[in-house]
Order: structure tokens, then sequence, then C-alpha cells
């Protein structure tokens, strides 16, 4: 650990804290210093700030109050929000704004271009406010959408080739990684944001292009998450789930739901991923099968991370008889990801999450056998995933191996979520005595060499 200010090169502020120190230009050193001011202690260790970060070790109440003092933050609001939920952290998102085409205009306009520098690593919206936003979603009709005269037109041809470049930014994000291609995303989210701010186009074509702007959103939300900016992605998403909105694309607004639903587990609430990922559900009407197994599988695991299996296992048993004729129904493209080799790891990461390893591994062998060569970052998470199967199941060799072919493309594409399950795999497996875990620390050591 060293003293230096927070997040150097770009990287992700990873905690209110982090927040805090780089608006005030504060090296670790320099906030312990603060804080043993206030409270009249000549010990200013810039270990415990580090913890506070790292190790979510919570302060003692005098530091709390100490640090609230020199922030202008009330008392009340210290002991009422609790650690870190009282840090200020900057900007935060408008959940009031109406459900109108010029609303989501100006949220479309205040994200693209700006949501990518926000390096802020954690959640941003407070506990329950994406599960009401959600209900929202569901229960408001969409807005009128008249024919909008003013600029240049935008026409068929156009909005044609727009929906035409999406492909090609998903294929990326899945071979490179979204820390790699998130500028890119968000450019072409700018483009088509000053297109339907300053275009004129017809109601049919209009919502086209939102559409468009809502998968945009989606994507570039999805890529910053898997990068680790969240209150970028929270922002990305929430824009998108107004533009799907707008665009009355009830099965797009369920996909961007279903991601929001990820990031809550990914962070632990899941409550609000359960009512999101319900949401999701219960917003997609009349959904081609690809789809709604799709999100039914993600509801299903997130019954599985709270420990409801029958819950899972019913909606896995529902997901089963929606592939089982996925073939026969034409998908939106954006649902193609969903190839029977993700959605066997989908399964599998429910069992996973249950603790039914010989299932996960059986699950997770079908979709290594399967998946495209293409998918780089999926088949570095999913054979961690079957690294942690066998490891329960006592084979030690194996999970070596298996997290050994995963490092090369854990080391390419720049995703964070990755880099922390190669992570916690590897604090697992290095508590065994055997040859083969010596082998894959030398691996590591040369990557991070």
């Amino acid at each position: 650990m060293t003293g230096h200010r927070p997040g150097g090169q770009g990287s992700p502020l990873i905690h209110p804290l982090s927040w805090v120190r780089q608006e005030r230009g504060w090296t670790y050193q320099d906030l312990a210093h603060v804080i043993a001011t206030r409270v009249g202690n000549s010990a200013a260790r810039r270990e415990k700030a580090w913890r506070w970060e790292h190790w979510g070790v919570v302060p003692d109440s005098e530091s709390q109050l100490a640090l609230a003092a020199e922030l202008g933050v009330s008392v009340e609001v210290v002991h009422t929000l609790g650690w870190p939920h009282w840090l200020p952290i900057g900007e935060r998102i408008n959940i009031h704004a109406p459900w109108t085409a010029e609303s989501c205009l100006r949220s479309m306009d205040g994200v693209a271009g700006s949501a990518v520098l926000d390096r802020r690593g954690f959640l941003t919206l407070g506990f329950g406010a994406a599960a009401g936003l959600a209900d929202q979603w569901l229960s408001l009709d969409p807005p009128q959408l008249a024919s909008v005269l003013h600029g240049g037109a935008i026409d068929a041809e156009l909005v044609t080739c727009l929906e035409q470049r999406l492909p090609a930014l998903r294929q990326m994000d899945a071979a490179l990684g979204g820390g790699h291609i998130r500028n890119v995303v968000d450019a072409e989210l700018r483009l088509v944001t000053n297109l339907l701010a300053k275009s004129t186009y017809t109601e049919r074509l209009g919502k086209r292009a939102f559409s468009v702007a809502a998968e945009l959103g989606r994507i570039a939300g999805w890529t910053s998450f898997d990068s680790g900016y969240h209150a970028a992605a929270e922002r990305y998403w929430i824009s998108a789930l107004r533009a799907a909105r707008t665009a009355d694309n009830r099965a797009v607004g369920a996909n961007v739901l279903k991601c929001m639903s990820l990031q809550r587990m990914d962070a632990d609430r899941t409550d609000e991923a359960l009512s999101l990922a319900r949401a999701a559900r219960e917003g997609a009407k009349s959904v081609p099968a690809r789809v709604l197994a799709m999100l039914t599988v993600r509801q299903a695991r997130t019954h599985a991370v709270r420990n409801e299996v029958r819950d899972c296992e019913q909606l896995l048993s529902v997901a089963e008889r929606a592939m089982d004729r996925a073939e026969d129904e034409v998908a939106p493209a954006w649902a193609s990801y969903f190839d029977q080799a993700e959605y066997c790891a989908q399964v599998a990461a429910c069992y996973l999450a249950v603790e039914r390893r010989e299932a996960a591994d059986q699950w997770l062998a079908q979709s290594l056998a399967t998946q495209s060569r293409d998918c780089r970052r999926d088949r570095a998470t999913y054979l961690i995933w079957r690294a942690d199967s066998v490891l329960g199941l006592g084979d030690v060799e194996h999970a070596c191996e298996l997290v050994s072919r995963a490092v090369p493309d854990i080391a390419d594409a720049r995703s964070v979520r990755n880099q922390n399950r190669l992570a916690g795999i590897h604090t697992k497996i290095k508590k065994y005595r055997h040859p083969a875990v010596s082998a894959l620390d030398d691996q590591l050591h040369s990557l991070v060499a």
C-alpha cells in the first residue's frame, strides 16, 4: 500500500471514500491527518484509511464524525444513513424526471459523452431506487412520440444503417471486453442522440431510432459495468430504459432491466436484483421464446443466489421449455448471444449458487463444448466457474488446468469482472499443496510481472 492519490490512469474509484479523496486531492496520509487533527490525536496512520476503502472496514464513530465535519455533513445525516452512504458522492441520477420524449432526450444528452468519464466504481442509486424505477416502467404507458420537425431529415436508410452497426459493437464487446470499446459505444450514442435532438423524423422512424439509442445505452452500460465503472453503468442503463419506453420497445427495456438486475446481484443487493428481474419478465409481453428463456434464467439465478431453491428450479423448468422452441421463433438480433452455450452456462451459475457442483460442472462442460471461439470473455468466465465447481469436488489439478486456460483470455480482454473472478479462484486454489498450484502461481506471476 502507498500514499498515492486515488485511481491513477482513469481506473475506477472503488469506494465513495475514493471519490472524496479524489475531489479533495487527498492521499491516504492526508485523509488520516485531517481526521487526526479534528479529533486532537497525533497518530495519523494511513493504513487505517486504506482498509476503509479496500477491506470494508467501518471507521469508528469518532473518525466518521471528524470526517463529516471536514466535509460539511451533519451529524444527523451520518447517523441516519450510516457508513459509507453518508459520504458525498457527486452527481446523482434524477429518477423523478417525467417519462416523456423530451425528458428522455435530456437524459440521453446528459449521459452521452459524460458518463464515459465517470470513474465512480460503486452504485449511486439508493436502496430501492432502481426497483422503484422498474415499477414505474411497468405501470406507465409509452409517451406519445409525435413527428418531429426541425433540422435535417432522418430517413429509413439512415436508421437501417444505424441498426446494422449494432451487431459489430456487441461482437467487439464479447471478443475484447468492455474496457476496449466503451469509448466507441459512447461515441455512437452521442451520434444517435444528436440526430434525435436535431433532426426531422416521423413517429415510426423515431421509434426505430429511439430503439437504437436504447440498445446503445444498454451496451454502453454493459461495457462500463464490465470495466468496473458502476455509476456510469447506472446512468447509461436508466437513460436506455427511458429510450426503450419512448420507442415503445418493451423487449429492449426488459433486457436493460435484466442487466441492472445482475449489477445489483453482484453488489449483494439481492432484493433489488429480484425486483428488477421480475419486472423484466413481467414487462416483456409476447416476446420470442429465446428472450423469454433469457429473462427467466436471470430471475432463476437471482433466486439461486438468495438460496430460494424451489423458486429457482421452477423457473429453470420454464426456461428449458422456452429454449426447446427457441429455434422455431425469430428473435431480435440483440438476443442472439443467448444461444445454447450461454443458456447452459447460466443454468450452471444457478447450480453453483446453490452448491450443486456436479450439476454445475455438467452444464458448464456442455457450455464450453459448444461455445463460439469469438466469445473470449465469456469463455474465460465459464472456465473460472467450472474451476470453482471441480475444486469444490476435490479435483485441484483439473481446477488449475481450467484456470490456466482462462488466463490468456483474461489478460487480453479488459474485463474487471473477470480479473476479480481470477483473483477469487486463485485465492481458493492457493490453499492447496499441489504441483499444479505451483505451476499456476508461476503463470500468474509472469502475467503481472
